[in-house]
């Protein structure tokens, strides 16, 4: 079964109901019918978090909270080991992108998932890792 990484960027395009909400909608229904698997990261889910509070409300973030964890997405988190943090690191330290996005990167990396993005700053990233860009 393939293995794909949402970035924050995704998930907020499909709750804003942007053009590439049809395309989220479908690979999250591709996860529930068993087809791939869907992971984030934990950071990038609190991106989503932080986002929907700073642009709405706290109640409003606790409210896309519950209906994350409805959907079909594995929230990694950051092992003791550190090895997701060691690589979202060495892509801060290396290319030009946010340190919430080498999170998905690394992640990515570190699964041999596809990422699936929308967001540009990734194309520092995509001689690395695998891109689903979303239009």
């Amino acid at each position: 079964m393939a293995t794909k990484v949402l970035d924050s960027w995704a998930l907020i395009a499909f709750f804003e109901d942007e053009p590439a909400a049809d395309a989220v909608e479908k690979l999250l229904q591709q996860a529930a019918d068993e087809k791939h698997k869907l992971l984030m990261s934990v950071v990038n889910w609190g991106e989503v978090y932080y986002n929907t509070m700073r642009e709405v409300s706290q109640e409003a973030a606790e409210q896309k909270a519950h209906e994350i964890a409805a959907l079909p997405i594995d929230i990694i988190g950051v092992s003791d080991d550190l090895a997701l943090v060691k690589q979202a690191a060495i892509f801060k330290a290396t290319h030009k992108v946010a340190y919430a996005d080498c999170f998905a990167a690394a992640l990515a990396k570190q699964k041999n998932a596809e990422l699936v993005t929308g967001d540009p700053e990734f194309k520092a990233v995509e001689k690395e890792i695998k891109i689903n860009w979303l239009a």
